[in-house]
């Protein structure tokens, strides 16, 4: 039978791969297990599988008898290697239960210190110890805690009393209250939970232990962990595994302490430990920012002016044995770690060691160096790093030589810069991101029900709370930039106006933050453009060498085709000309044509706009320098073109000489109730062939100007939209092919191109075969072809695809990354049919899908050429076509 209990340390080693494997142990208890196995000094404990969650959320929240059978024996397991008992009043054994999915999730349950505390076994922890306060502290954590997180109550009410009771008697920090004080608190708390839930604080540790692995389990399906899953693509059935392991307590007195730290720096990448620590102090405290931690080195305290003593100074001889373990567990995982450690009076535990969660710019600067080290290979580092992770890198930061009026500074703690509206509480950061505002999210500290907020907001600013606080780490694994423990900033939410520095400002002002200095600015400042040299440059040219898959943008004006080609675009996958239709100067023409009376009054108006469209193309095929270039034919519904109200119509009267009576009549009749599956497409080139036509003429015109003058010769890809049947493409194209060989005979000269289509219909799909025959290539737009594959609308969508995605109807919003279920069997179809009549057809991708890591890896798959998708995300998918073809 399939264990789904499995216990670490105290000498056990597993011949069961499962005991190792994340998707079974989850990341934590994979690690755990392993740190175990090479001997690190790791407290003893067991990890609930992730698959008995799965099974526990299927049956509706109940335990299996087996299951409980094997925690029982899992915690004697505990109870032998320690030598105490659980619920013992004299000495007790006292465990933490975390949660532990296959990825780090911030959005997951919080971590319950001190389980297995009551009022009768906190007395025998205080003789035991010998240290009354620390077990009374101990105590009141617990319940806080697991008030908390297991029973819901509302942890505001227990910082409240606490701060009371703090403000009564004049301390600033908890580490000046008594054992009496802690006794009184503890009747408070309890008190509280009496009154909140209508029943005492459990006392049974039995009854307690199971409340957590329940609300570890429930944590899976909470709305935070949905909203991270939905935002990081993380399915909804991996589950998570729970792990239980005996307390060691860095609250112990001096001797003792708590940290949080990475084998390099998470946010440059530099080769150096990284990290914080509280001497006296629980886990929580560290990554809560209840108080300012410590640095662990003495290069960083130097480095920041800090004048409490590091770890390295306070500590030696603990620092020592952790940076040995520092430098086995990167060596071993070939990767920087995050680790979490407490020195119970003296004696280094190791607690957690995962892969650390990194900015982009570290990601890359990492993975290269660890290349040259001969830590990893060149294919190690190409998958390593997130190919979304590069958007960091790709936007603008601070000019540098910009005015700034600084407000504050705080902790550097995720790289970047970002202006916006100041928002208090994560639920108007969303609002306001919906209805396109920018905005920056302030927080005293920041807790997982913020995430929504967070990724919402362009920055993150926190009162409290240090380079590891919660704050911090959610931001560099989002991508925002981060400043927290800003201590000039202080906030008012019955006002909702706050004070950073010697400024009052309110909500809705603007400030800027850079992640890089910790500084806050009122404000906009001004912005540079990214530098995409050095690490960046090396693992773009490593990606190049490994992928198969042609990377191409999708671009319609000079400057998008610049920025495209700084990128490393090897082309233009797609050039909508409509887009250059709806400009000031022509906007007239194009109306003029669509509400012509006749072919005769269309070509009037075409021949205004065909210099124009001449001029547009010469300039897209000057940047291109001899690089493909797919130009779409006129697209949409003439609808969109049209004058909006009666002012339009006047101007466009005068402008024309014809009436405005005439002019609304005609704009009339080409009224649609449907225009997205209307008249658009190749059925305007059917109706109106004069239009295809122009393009055409212009586009090869275009392309001989610029061969004659450079010499570098452009190559044209004309693509037909919506075609639906062979017969469409045979028409059309006869009209390119005519207009090309009338140009080039006028040209005195010829030029290499191709005709093709955009497949973007079922039937299209479907009926690749004989459309191939008149095809040399074929360019899926999956933007209409996911809509007219689902029957959605992806301008309504919006209204209900987020349930749709939530209960899981899809994985994933299939307008973002592709359906390959559905909308995948089309493309594959399509591109099988094709081929087989055409071996050498040409294929490509160039919707938005275009752009997306796991679109692109499927798009590998099937065999495409290459995908298109916008600037700014060529790098992604370089990365990720790398990736794919490594896979």
């Amino acid at each position: 039978m399939t264990r789904q209990v499995y216990t670490f340390g105290g000498g056990v080693k597993h011949d069961d791969p499962r005991a190792k494997d994340k998707v079974i142990t989850g990341g934590k208890g994979s690690n755990l297990a392993e740190m175990a196995g090479i001997g690190l000094p790791v407290p003893p404990g067991f990890t609930i599988t992730t698959e008995e969650c799965v099974k526990y959320l299927a049956e509706g929240g109940d335990f299996s008898d087996a299951l409980r059978a094997d925690v029982v024996e899992a915690l004697t397991h505990i109870e032998k290697t320690v030598g105490k008992s659980f619920g013992d009043a004299a000495d007790p054994l006292l465990v933490s239960v975390r949660s532990g999915a296959r990825v780090s999730m911030p959005g997951m349950m919080d971590t319950v210190l001190n389980l297995g505390l009551n009022d009768e076994t906190v007395e025998g922890l205080a003789k035991v110890s010998g240290d009354d306060r620390f077990a009374w502290d101990s105590y009141r954590r617990f319940i806080q805690m697991y008030s908390d997180v297991v029973l819901g109550l509302d942890h505001g009410r227990f910082e409240e009393a606490l701060e009371i009771v703090k403000e009564d008697n004049g301390f600033m920090n908890d580490v000046e209250l008594s054992a009496d004080d802690w006794r009184g608190i503890v009747t408070q708390y309890k008190a509280i939970v009496s009154e909140e839930l209508g029943k005492p604080f459990p006392q049974d540790v039995h009854e307690q232990l199971w409340g957590a692995i329940r609300a570890v389990f429930d944590s899976w399906d909470s709305d935070r962990a949905k909203v991270y899953r939905r935002l990081n693509d993380i399915p909804g059935d991996w589950g998570t595994a729970v792990n239980v392991q005996a307390m060691v307590f860095g609250n112990m007195g001096e001797t003792s302490a708590t940290g949080v730290a990475f084998t390099r720096d998470p946010a440059t990448g530099d080769k150096a430990y990284y990290g914080e620590y509280l001497v006296n102090a629980q886990g929580e405290d560290v990554v809560a920012g209840i108080r300012t931690p410590q640095y662990l080195t003495k290069a960083a305290r130097e480095a920041s002016g800090a004048t409490a003593p590091s770890m390295e100074e306070a500590m030696p001889k603990a620092y020592g044995e952790l940076a040995a373990v520092f430098e086995l567990l990167e060596k071993h995982y070939a990767d920087m770690q995050d680790i979490e450690f407490t020195v119970q009076q003296g004696k280094l535990w190791m607690l957690q060691t995962r892969s650390g969660k990194r900015t982009a710019k570290a990601a890359l600067k990492m993975a290269v160096e660890m290349v040259g080290e001969g830590l990893i290979d060149e294919a190690t580092a190409i998958k390593r790093v997130d190919p979304m992770a590069l958007d960091q890198l790709l936007h603008p930061t601070l000019d540098p030589e910009a005015p700034r009026d600084i407000l504050a500074k705080g902790l550097p703690a995720s790289p970047g810069a970002a202006s916006g509206q100041i928002v208090l509480d994560a639920d108007t950061a969303e609002k306001r991101n919906e209805l396109g505002e920018a905005v920056i999210l302030v927080r005293v500290e920041t807790s997982p029900e913020d995430i929504h907020g967070m990724h919402a907001a362009k920055g993150i600013l926190t009162a409290r709370g240090g380079m590891t606080s919660h704050a911090a780490v959610v931001a560099r694994g989002m991508g925002r930039p981060c400043v927290s423990g800003a201590s000039g900033v202080s906030i008012d939410m019955k006002t909702r106006t706050l004070r950073i520095g010697y400024r009052e400002l309110k909500e809705g002002d603007v400030i800027t933050l850079d992640g890089a200095t910790g500084e806050i600015m009122a404000g906009e400042v001004p912005t540079i453009e990214p530098e995409l040299a050095g690490d960046f440059g090396t693992l773009m040219e490593w990606a190049d060498k490994h992928r198969r898959m042609k990377v191409r943008a999708n671009a319609e004006t000079p400057t998008d085709c610049k920025m495209a080609r700084q990128f490393g675009a090897e082309g233009v996958g797609l050039c909508r000309t409509e887009h250059m239709f709806f400009d000031a100067g022509r906007i007239s023409a194009v109306r003029q044509m669509i509400l012509a009376e006749d072919e005769a009054g269309r070509r009037a108006a075409l021949e205004k706009l065909l210099p124009e469209q001449r001029a547009d193309f010469h300039a897209i095929f000057d940047v291109m320098a001899g690089l493909p270039v797919t130009i779409r034919l006129l697209d949409p519904p003439l609808h969109e073109f049209l004058p909006q109200g009666e002012a339009e119509f006047v101007e466009l009267s005068e402008a024309i000489g014809i009436g405005v009576d005439t002019l609304q009549r005609r704009a009339g009749e080409l009224h649609e109730l449907n225009p997205m599956l209307g008249h658009r497409g190749c059925r305007l080139g059917i109706t109106f062939p004069e239009i295809y036509e122009m393009q055409a003429r212009a586009i090869f015109e275009a392309a001989c100007d610029v061969a004659e003058a450079s010499g570098d010769a452009p190559v044209p890809e004309v693509m037909i939209p919506l075609v639906a049947t062979r017969k469409e493409l045979a028409i059309l194209k006869k009209v390119v092919d005519e207009t090309a060989t009338a140009v080039f005979a006028e040209k005195g000269r010829t030029l290499e191109y191709i005709v093709g289509t955009m497949i973007e219909l079922p039937r299209a799909a479907l009926m690749a075969g004989d459309i191939a025959q008149e095809a040399r290539f074929f360019s899926f737009g999956t933007n209409d072809l996911t809509q007219t594959t689902l029957g959605v609308s992806r301008d309504d969508a919006g209204r209900f695809l987020s349930p749709y995605v939530e209960k899981g109807i899809y994985p994933r919003d299939p307008f973002v990354s592709l359906d390959v279920e559905g909308v995948g069997q089309l493309v594959e179809l399509g591109a099988e049919r094709g081929r087989t009549t055409r071996p050498d057809l040409k294929l490509g991708i160039c919707g938005e899908h275009g752009g997306d890591p796991a679109s692109i890896a499927f798009c590998e798959k099937v065999g495409l050429d290459y995908v298109s998708a916008s600037p700014y995300r060529v790098p992604i998918a370089r990365l990720a076509a790398a990736q794919a073809a490594l896979a």
